[in-house]
């Protein structure tokens, strides 16, 4: 990138000051605004702490409403230079329904067909923003319920930090609400959450570029530009990694012990898959299924090429990510929220050293590789910050409202150990609660099974999915597969989780067994099997 077009998205910074401030706060909500029409009354407002919010109402109401919560968004603009987020200026524009953030209104006009009611908002803060969006729910209901008395019941859900949403609301005001969906769920152990994007960031900037400041942004403007500036070089170390990715050369801007890995003739496409394994990232992405290769190579390519690209395709979600949201914790904390001065990272990549031997180029190299890593300066947390960070967002993982939660297998943004820490989480208490049961069976003669009110759906993909090109190279142009990538879902998949909080809300209870499995066969492309366990984050490990 040349120099001027560096400087260039660094004056953006300017902007910061302004682009928060979108919509006014009030000290009382005002009274809906709707247009009345018969078929959908549409109604617009603000709640008490400025955050804009939409109503869609059909003229066939049944008194259920759906209240959905969007993902996260950027708290900042981000200039036009950046790959893949450049452009984006910080909104607060209200969703009601799963699949408006991607362009598709099929959820929506299916739902309000069907009498059902559709309300959600923009929040009054960007990026992490869990307990501004409990706190805009919880008032927003009570605004739904003023304005359209026949209400009898609400149905909460929402997507990746929107799940988050979801789920301290179910926790902490279970009465307003009689089911919870998940979908692409970030529900987890807050630290885990930052282990996953600190440790990817951490290994990125330790091999390939040791200027990027990762943690410990400054304040104010001079942070934000530290932090728009690392998004550019770790897109330009990037895309000279995917440069030399079948070459094996590294960056011009590795670092030293980088440099002397390519002089031992390690491929730097061995340390990116290191880096991603101590992370815990993907080794399957939107594009490559780890299986597939080339005519000529169908042996040689998933081995020693295909975990890599992977890790590639995946980093440019996680590690842009991982800066915005140490940025943003830190900005809210007053402190850095990542510490990995205790973390074994030779112990997390545990068995992985076997399976992808090839792709990490023997164990010499891999020694030699995890030897740097050993001997690389750590980053320290400050304790305040990190128990902070925990209150932002203070998930229990306690069930207390019938939960549907839909992950993706080869989610890079919210991996599937995610959905499977809740699903553990929720075994564990229920296993307890026999525990106790039994106990008490003695004195009582009286047992009553406790109720299973989590249903987890895995999203899959083909078991192959990737393409070439006439010169054997994979094509990334195309549409991703299903369950992988970052909560890449079809309607029918939408609607099929609809249905299950819909028939949960009406009957206290969760289908299972073969109604279960029927529901999500015909959303095609979804499993309930309890076989199924997704490896859960490294943090846990």
């Amino acid at each position: 990138m040349k120099k001027s077009r560096f400087l260039a998205f660094l004056s953006a910074a300017a902007l910061v000051t302004t682009v928060l401030a979108v919509i006014p706060v009030s000290a009382n909500a005002a009274e809906p605004l709707c247009d009345g029409k018969l078929a959908v009354n549409s109604c617009k407002g603000l709640t008490s702490d400025g955050a804009p919010y939409a109503m869609q109402v059909p003229g066939n109401f049944n008194g259920t409403v759906l209240i959905w919560s969007h993902g996260i968004r950027p708290n900042v603009p981000i200039p036009a230079a950046i790959p893949k987020l450049g452009g984006y200026v910080v909104t607060n524009t209200p969703e009601t329904a799963a699949g408006q953030s991607g362009g598709s209104m099929v959820v929506t006009g299916t739902l309000l067909a069907k009498g059902y009611a559709l309300m959600g908002s923009g929040f009054s803060r960007q990026g992490v923003n869990i307990m501004e969006g409990v706190a805009t729910n919880v008032e927003l209901i009570g605004i739904f319920k003023k304005q359209f008395p026949t209400t009898k019941k609400v149905i909460a859900w929402g997507e990746s930090l929107g799940a988050i949403t979801t789920q301290v609301l179910a926790e902490q005001h279970p009465e307003l609400i009689t089911a919870a969906g998940l979908t692409c769920t970030a529900v987890t152990d807050p630290l885990a959450l930052a282990s996953y994007f600190g440790d990817f960031l951490w290994g990125f900037k330790t091999f390939f570029d040791p200027t990027i400041k990762g943690f410990g942004y400054s304040a104010g403007v001079a942070g934000y530009a530290e932090e728009m500036g690392d998004l550019g070089k770790f897109w330009i170390a990037l895309g000279k990694l995917q440069a030399g990715l079948v070459s094996g050369e590294w960056p011009d801007t590795s670092s030293p012990a980088g440099k002397a890995l390519e002089a031992a003739k390690i491929p730097s496409r061995s340390a990116l898959l290191l880096v991603g394994l101590m992370a815990g990232v993907p080794t399957r992405s939107a594009h490559i299924d780890g299986v597939s290769g080339p005519k000529g190579s169908e042996e040689l390519f998933p081995l020693a090429i295909a975990p890599a690209l992977a890790v590639l395709e995946n980093a440019g979600t996680v590690a842009s990510a991982a800066i915005l949201l140490m940025a943003d914790g830190e900005q809210q904390t007053g402190g850095i929220v990542f510490d990995n001065t205790k973390t074994d990272y030779a112990a997390r990549i545990g068995d992985a050293r076997d399976v992808f031997t090839m792709g990490l180029s023997g164990n010499t190299a891999l020694n030699a590789m995890l030897g740097i890593v050993a001997a690389s300066p750590r980053v320290t947390g400050l304790p305040a910050a990190v128990a902070k960070m925990s209150a932002l967002l203070p998930v229990t993982g306690k069930i207390k409202v019938p939960t549907v939660q839909l992950s993706g297998v080869a989610d890079q943004y919210t991996p599937s150990g995610i959905a499977q820490w809740l699903s553990d989480k929720n075994a564990a208490a229920i296993n307890a609660a026999k525990a106790v049961l039994a106990k008490k069976y003695g004195s009582t003669h009286s047992y009553a099974a406790p109720v299973n009110n989590l249903v987890t759906v895995w999203s899959t993909s083909p078991a192959k999915y990737t393409t070439f090109d006439a010169t054997g190279t994979p094509v990334l142009s195309t549409p991703g597969a299903l369950g992988a990538g970052h909560c890449v879902y079809t309607p029918a998949q939408h609607l099929a989780v609809a249905n299950l909080l819909i028939g949960a809300s009406s009957s206290g209870t969760l289908l299972s067994g073969g109604a279960l499995a029927t529901l999500v066969r015909k959303a095609g492309g979804l499993s309930v099997d309890p076989k199924f366990k997704a490896p859960t984050l490294k943090y846990f490990g």
